[in-house]
C-alpha cells in the first residue's frame, strides 16, 4: 500500500517512522504547500496539496494520512480536500494493545505503547498519542489529539477537536466538550464545556476559547 503524508512537520517525522516499520506500507511522498511545484528528493516526492487528486488517479492503492498535530489545521485540510474516506487509512504502532471490541476510525493514528480497551470508540483523524490510555468505553470524536501519557478512565466521552494535554487523568464518565483544551497534568473530575481551556488538580476552568484555540 503506497501511503502519502498530509503536511510535512514535526508530527510527520513521527508518522514516517511507524510508516518505515509497518508490513505492507511504502511512504511515496509529502503534500505540503509550502512547495509549489513537485519535487523529488531521496526517492521521495513533495509537493502541493491539490496534487492528491492527480495520486488518486493514477495509483489504484495510494493513501493518505494527515500528518498535522494541530487539530483545526487537520480539520481544515481534511475539510478542503475532501477526498473520500476511502483513501484514508488508519495506522496502528505494534507496540500498543487495542482491544478486538474497539472501533478506530479513518485517517486516525495510534502511537506507540497505546492502550485502548474494550469498546472504545475512536473517531476519524484523531490522534492517540505515545503511551496514553483510552479505557473501555471511551467515545472519543474526530480530530481530536490524546497528547503522551494521558489517562482516560472509564466511558469519559471526548467530543470533536478536543486536545487533552500530556499526563492529563480524566476520572470515569466526564465529558469534554468540542475544542476544549486540557491541561498537561490536571486531574479531570467534572464536565469541561465547549471551546474551553481547563488546566490544575483539579481541573478548573481557565477561560473560554475561540474556534482557532485562543
Amino acid at each position: 500500500m503506497k501511503i502519502v503524508l498530509i503536511g510535512e512537520g514535526g508530527h510527520s517525522k513521527v508518522i514516517k517512522d511507524m510508516i518505515d516499520i509497518a508490513d505492507g506500507f511504502e511512504l511515496i511522498g509529502y503534500l505540503d504547500d509550502k512547495y509549489d511545484t513537485t519535487i523529488v528528493k531521496n526517492h521521495l516526492f513533495y509537493a502541493p496539496f491539490s496534487t492528491a487528486f492527480h495520486l488518486m488517479e493514477r495509483f489504484m492503492d495510494i493513501k493518505f494520512i494527515v500528518a498535522i498535530g494541530n487539530n483545526h489545521n487537520r480539520k481544515k485540510i481534511v475539510d478542503e480536500l475532501n477526498i473520500p474516506d476511502s483513501f484514508y487509512v488508519t495506522l496502528i504502532h505494534p507496540s500498543s494493545i487495542i482491544s478486538p471490541s474497539a472501533k478506530i476510525g479513518v485517517g486516525t493514528v495510534v502511537m506507540p505503547s497505546t492502550v485502548i480497551n474494550a469498546d472504545a470508540k475512536i473517531g476519524r483523524h484523531s490522534i492517540i498519542n505515545t503511551a496514553s490510555v483510552i479505557e473501555h468505553d471511551n467515545e472519543i470524536g474526530d480530530f481530536v489529539h490524546i497528547s503522551p501519557h494521558a489517562t482516560l478512565t472509564g466511558s469519559v466521552k471526548v467530543d470533536e477537536g478536543a486536545h487533552i494535554g500530556a499526563g492529563a487523568i480524566l476520572i470515569p464518565n466526564v465529558k469534554i466538550g468540542q475544542w476544549t483544551v486540557i491541561g498537561a497534568g490536571a486531574t479531570v473530575i467534572n464536565e469541561i464545556p465547549p471551546n474551553s481551556l481547563a488546566v490544575g488538580t483539579p481541573a478548573i476552568l481557565k477561560k473560554k476559547i475561540g474556534i482557532e484555540g485562543v
